[in-house]
C-alpha cells in the first residue's frame, strides 16, 4: 500500500461536514489501492434487525453491534457492479463474535499478513481462493478513547510491517474524521430543529396560544391534578377526554412541564382544522415535489416534536385511511416523509385529547381499536365547568384581571349579584363560554359598571325598582335566578334554535351555529335536557359528524 496516497485520502476527509460522504471516500480511497480486493467499515449502534439477523444465534447482546455503513471493492471474475452494497450475511456483526466482532469489542487489531496460513479465519474460503486473496488487516477506529467501529482490508498482496503501520496510522485519521462529522451533523439538526421550534413557536404567538396556568380549588379539579403529577413522569400515553372548552390543552401542557421532557418542545396539532388531503403532509412532512405545492421540504409535527411531545387534539377527527399509519408510527418510533423512502426515527411522547366517546367511535368503525388501546394507556376525564361551580369565582376573577390589563382598562370589581348568576348558568361552553362572557362583558361596560348579558337574555344589569304590570310586584322579580329557571330557559332557546334550523344540528344555519355552541356540545345538551324530538322531526344524537 502506498502510504503517501493513503495519507492523501486521510487529508482530503479530515474537514468533511457529511458522514455518509466521509464513509464514502475513506473505503472509495483505500479501493483505489490496485493490490487492495475490499475496504469496508463497520460502525457500532443499536441493535436493530435482531430478528433477522444472520448472526443472532451467536450474538451475546442485542442491545449493540456493529453495522456495515460503507464498502467497495471490485472482483477479478464478476461482471457485477462494485462491491458497495451493504446488504448480506456480513451487514452486521456482533461485538466479540468473529474477527471483525473482536475487534470492536477489545479496541485491539487483526492483521493476517498470509490468509493462507489463517484459514480457520475466513469465513468464505472459496470467495477468498477466487478472489485471490492473500491478507486481512482489521483496525478499531478510535477517537479519544472511545471504539467508533471497525476498518478492514482484504489484500491481493501479502501485508508487510510498513502497510499494517500505514493503515494504523490512516484509521486514527479516519476515525477523528467519522467523529467531526458525526459532530457536523448533530450541530445541523439542532440547528434546523431551533429553526423549525421558532417557526412553530411564531405561529403559536400570532394564533393566540399563550397558555394559562390551571385555575381552582374544586374537588373534581384536584382529582384531575393527581392524576397529571401520577401520569407526567411515566412517559406514558395519555388520552384527555372532554366537552369542548373545558382546558384540555392545559392539562396535556402540565403533563408536559412535569414530565422528564419538559426541556423538548410541545406541538400541537389540531386534528379538527386540517384538511383531509392534508393530514399526512402535517403529521410526518414531505419533500420538494412530492406533490402539487409542495415547493420546498417541509419537516412534520413528529420530527419536530422530537425529543418532546406531541398533542393531537381533537383527535377522533383523524381520518380512518391515516390511522392505521398513525399506529405504525407510534409503535416503531419510524416514519417517511412524502415522496421520500428513507425512514425517519422520531421520539415522542404522544397526549391526545377529544371531546367524543372514542369507544362509540370504534363500535360504529369510525375508530380504530387497536389505536385507542395506544393512545388512552392512562385515560383522563376533565370535568365540566358546571360539575366544578365553586370555581367560577376565581376564574371569573382572572380572566377580568386579564381583560381589563390588556386593554388598558380600570379593574373593574365583580359584585355579588355578578357571581350568583355566573354559578346559576350551565355553561354549555364551558371555561371558554365564560372567558368571552366576561370579555364582553368589560368591553360593553369600557370602564364603568360590569354588565354581564348571557344567553337567553338573562343580564346582570342593576335592576331599577320600578312597579311590573302586576300591582305591588317589583320588575326585577321577573328576572331567572334559580338553577331551574335558568335549565327551563336553556331548554327553551334550544328548542327554538332547532326549530328556526329546521332540525338540523351542524353545518351553516344549524342550530350549533345559530346557538354559537360546537355540535357535539350541542348533541350531549340534547340528551341532558331529554330533547329526542322536535314536531316531527328525530333528533339524532350522531348528528354532528354530518
Amino acid at each position: 500500500m502506498n502510504s503517501n496516497r493513503i495519507q492523501r485520502v486521510a487529508n482530503s476527509v479530515a474537514n468533511e461536514r457529511s458522514l455518509d460522504n466521509a464513509l464514502d471516500r475513506i473505503v472509495r480511497g483505500l479501493a483505489a489501492e490496485e493490490e487492495v480486493a475490499l475496504a469496508r467499515i463497520w460502525l457500532i449502534e443499536p441493535g436493530d434487525i435482531c430478528d433477522v439477523c444472520p448472526m443472532r444465534q451467536e450474538c451475546p447482546d442485542q442491545t449493540r453491534c456493529l453495522h456495515l455503513v460503507a464498502s467497495d471493492g471490485a472482483s477479478l471474475t464478476d461482471v457485477l457492479p462494485r462491491w458497495t452494497s451493504l446488504q448480506g450475511e456480513f451487514r452486521r456483526f456482533p461485538l466479540g463474535v468473529r474477527k471483525v466482532g473482536r475487534i470492536g469489542a477489545t479496541g485491539e487489531s487483526v492483521h493476517l499478513r498470509q490468509v493462507g496460513e489463517s484459514a480457520h479465519w475466513v469465513r468464505d474460503a472459496e470467495w477468498a481462493r477466487v478472489e485471490q486473496i492473500a491478507g486481512f488487516a482489521g483496525e478499531p477506529l478510535l477517537f479519544r478513547g472511545e471504539i467508533l467501529g471497525v476498518i478492514a482490508v482484504f489484500s491481493r498482496t501479502p501485508f508487510t510491517s510498513s502497510d499494517t503501520a500505514a493503515l494504523r496510522s490512516f484509521a486514527d485519521n479516519a476515525a477523528a474524521a467519522i467523529a467531526n462529522a458525526r459532530a457536523f451533523e448533530e450541530i445541523g439538526r439542532l440547528k434546523h430543529q431551533l429553526e423549525l421550534e421558532n417557526a412553530y413557536l411564531r405561529e403559536e404567538v400570532s394564533g393566540g396560544t399563550a397558555q394559562e396556568p390551571i385555575v381552582g380549588e374544586s374537588l373534581a379539579l384536584k382529582k384531575v391534578l393527581q392524576q397529571v403529577d401520577l401520569v407526567a413522569p411515566a412517559d406514558a400515553s395519555v388520552l384527555i377526554q372532554g366537552e369542548t372548552g373545558t382546558g384540555k390543552e392545559l392539562i396535556a401542557h402540565r403533563i408536559h412541564a412535569r414530565s422528564a421532557r419538559t426541556d423538548g418542545p410541545f406541538i400541537k396539532v389540531n386534528c379538527a382544522s386540517i384538511p383531509r388531503e392534508l393530514f399526512e403532509s402535517e403529521f410526518f412532512g414531505h419533500v420538494k415535489g412530492a406533490f402539487t405545492g409542495a415547493v420546498a421540504d417541509r419537516a412534520g409535527r413528529f420530527e419536530l416534536a422530537h425529543g418532546g411531545t406531541l398533542f393531537l387534539d381533537e383527535v377522533g377527527e383523524i381520518p380512518h385511511d391515516l390511522q392505521a399509519k398513525l399506529l405504525r408510527t407510534l409503535q416503531e418510533g419510524s416514519f417517511e416523509r412524502i415522496g421520500d423512502a428513507r425512514p425517519r426515527t422520531t421520539d415522542v411522547r404522544v397526549i391526545t385529547a377529544t371531546n367524543r366517546d372514542l369507544q362509540r367511535e370504534c363500535e360504529k368503525g369510525n375508530f380504530r381499536q387497536d389505536l385507542y388501546y395506544r393512545l388512552s394507556v392512562f385515560p383522563i376525564d376533565v370535568p365540566p365547568l358546571r360539575s366544578r361551580r365553586e370555581d367560577i369565582p376565581v376564574l371569573a376573577e382572572r380572566f377580568l384581571s386579564a381583560t381589563c390589563r390588556r386593554m388598558g382598562l380600570p379593574q373593574a370589581r365583580l359584585e355579588k349579584r355578578h357571581l350568583d348568576l355566573l354559578r346559576e348558568y350551565p355553561w354549555p361552553g364551558n371555561i371558554r363560554e365564560l372567558q368571552n362572557v366576561i370579555e364582553r362583558g368589560v368591553i360593553v361596560s369600557q370602564g364603568g359598571e360590569l354588565q354581564f348579558d348571557l344567553p337567553g337574555g338573562v343580564s346582570t344589569r342593576a335592576q331599577r325598582p320600578v312597579e311590573s304590570p302586576v300591582e305591588g310586584v317589583p320588575a326585577s322579580a321577573s328576572v331567572a335566578h334559580s338553577y331551574a329557571d335558568l335549565r327551563a330557559l336553556e331548554r327553551g332557546m334550544v328548542l327554538e334554535a332547532l326549530e328556526t334550523a329546521n332540525g338540523k344540528i351542524a353545518g351553516r344555519g344549524g342550530a350549533a351555529d345559530r346557538l354559537g355552541v360546537p355540535p357535539s356540545t350541542l348533541t350531549s345538551k340534547l340528551a341532558s335536557l331529554g330533547i329526542r324530538r322536535l314536531r316531527s322531526v328525530e333528533i339524532d344524537d350522531s348528528s354532528d359528524a354530518t
